[in-house]
């Protein structure tokens, strides 16, 4: 008895262990935009660190799912795979300002599980190489000159993210954010092609996003950065747009998301196993080769921070005169 007693308390840890492993099996990541924005990056990192860590056996898929800045992703996961505890969905602050502004339809912050932060990024403002623009004091006279010759590029339409950003420069020129030429692309990695190809003349991304793209060969430089103080890294020799005369500061946080219908459980485990993984010499590495810096939160604390950030983007987007979510 003694015997099969002890061959049933080991049946029930491996029936556990195995169960606490699943959610951590043929894991995969979406992107909600094309290969080369800021969303790859994000499951990039994931993948890198998870499989590093050997917190997952096998490599992390990663699975591209563009259309409406995220709200395509946004609604699959919430409609259509609810209850996939193997898939993590990534998110920026663009994602969370979408949703103040009820560009997900019918969806809002309160519809998905927050699972993490795992990392801050800051805006930038990027031009291409052969540029004229040496400074963004260059970019806002020009502006301010004939604000019909400086087109914006960025990754979304009226009221994302990326136009925010290029809304802040326009009203630091002292123009209606309105009036500024401004052309929306799917993701980053369209925008800069745009940059480099010279159909658009500034593009309002994102630091670690251009950091990354000039690793890989792309012809463009970062004029300024949004940050309350110089970044470090490759872009410490980036002055900030406040010493340059403009008070612009646009924080930028990069997690993921998993659909409302995930158990308890094995979002616990997602979220336990985030947390041990950023707490790593190793991730700080991962982290600090993207560009990003450190910004760490899981579960509860990174849930009540998405939900404060949407309020103030909501507030933000009314003060700019665009529709909100109410």
């Amino acid at each position: 008895m003694k015997f099969k007693s002890t061959l049933l308390s080991l049946a029930l840890a491996g029936a556990a262990t195995w169960a606490a492993a699943a959610p951590l099996e043929k894991t995969e990541c979406i992107a909600p935009a094309k290969p080369g924005g800021g969303f790859d990056l994000t499951c990039k990192l994931a993948q890198g660190a998870l499989m590093e860590g050997k917190y997952i056996a096998d490599p992390m898929r990663i699975t591209y799912m563009p259309g409406g800045i995220g709200a395509v992703a946004y609604n699959a996961i919430v409609a259509q795979r609810p209850g996939e505890d193997n898939t993590i969905v990534a998110f920026s602050g663009g994602s969370l300002l979408n949703l103040a502004q009820g560009k997900f339809g019918r969806y809002n912050e309160n519809d998905v599980k927050w699972l993490a932060a795992i990392g801050a990024d800051f805006g930038a403002i990027i031009v291409a190489d052969s540029s004229p623009f040496k400074s963004l004091k260059d970019v806002i006279a020009a502006v301010k000159a004939d604000p019909t010759k400086v087109v914006f590029g960025a990754g979304g339409t009226v009221g994302s993210q990326d136009w925010m950003k290029a809304a802040l420069t326009a009203k630091a020129a002292g123009l209606n954010p309105k009036s500024m030429r401004f052309v929306a692309f799917e993701g980053g990695g369209e925008a800069i092609t745009a940059l480099q190809g010279g159909h658009v003349q500034v593009y309002s991304g994102d630091a670690s996003e251009a950091q990354q793209q000039m690793k890989a060969g792309a012809k463009i430089r970062v004029l300024a950065v949004m940050s309350d103080k110089r970044l470090t890294g490759d872009l410490a020799n980036v002055p900030t747009a406040k010493e340059q005369g403009s008070d612009i500061e646009w924080p930028i946080i990069r997690g993921f998301y998993m659909g409302p219908k995930v158990s308890d459980a094995d979002f616990k485990t997602w979220s336990d196993t985030f947390k041990k993984m950023m707490a790593t010499p190793a991730y700080d590495k991962l982290r600090a080769e993207r560009g990003l810096f450190p910004f760490d939160l899981t579960g509860a604390e990174a849930d009540a921070y998405v939900k404060q950030r949407v309020a103030a983007y909501r507030k933000l987007a009314e003060e700019f005169g665009l529709a909100v979510a109410k």
